[in-house]
């Protein structure tokens, strides 16, 4: 566990994370390996490592049981915790910060308890293959210092119910 990362946990009275928690689709689609996002903050993995998503249908589900963190005001983007302190960031698309919230629908909010497969946004893929730059969902470890190893998947997926990767604590 990183330095920073044991700080917090002391000082919110949280116990050290350890495990394996398994992480699930949040959108339906095919997994590609988070280096092919055509966005260096993500294929750089200077946010943190993971995978990306070609999406398809319309929600953007739980990922794991948790709480969710942030929800960007413009809806394309959240990040979730699991109890045991792992933290996912889920961005949907490239340059869909741009579009406002155009194609997006929040369905729930910052500090709500959610359990895996729970709806978190809805899109609209017709407007967002349209109008965004791509539609790769990077989805990434946010505290890539507590991780031991990271075990990722491939292949088709469908949101809520297939494991995308699996990460030690």
């Amino acid at each position: 566990m990183g330095f920073l990362s044991r700080i917090r946990r002391l000082i919110s009275g949280q116990a050290d994370i350890a495990g394996v928690v398994n992480v699930y689709a949040p959108v339906s689609g095919k997994i590609v390996a988070v280096e092919k996002v055509p966005d260096a903050v993500f294929s750089e993995k200077i946010v943190g490592d993971g995978l990306a998503v070609e999406p398809k249908g319309q929600l953007v589900l739980a990922p794991i049981d948790g709480t969710i963190g942030k929800i960007f005001e413009t809806n394309h983007a959240f990040s979730i915790e699991s109890t045991q302190g792992l933290e996912i960031f889920v961005h949907f698309g490239i340059g869909t910060v741009e579009l406002r919230g155009n194609g997006f629908k929040r369905l729930a909010e910052e500090g709500q308890e959610v359990k895996i497969g729970d709806p978190i946004l809805e899109f609209d893929l017709d407007y967002l293959t349209e109008h965004a730059d791509s539609l790769l969902t990077p989805v990434l470890i946010a505290n890539m210092e507590d991780i031991q190893s990271l075990d990722k998947k491939q292949g088709n997926i469908e949101a809520g119910k297939d494991v995308i990767f699996s990460v030690m604590l």
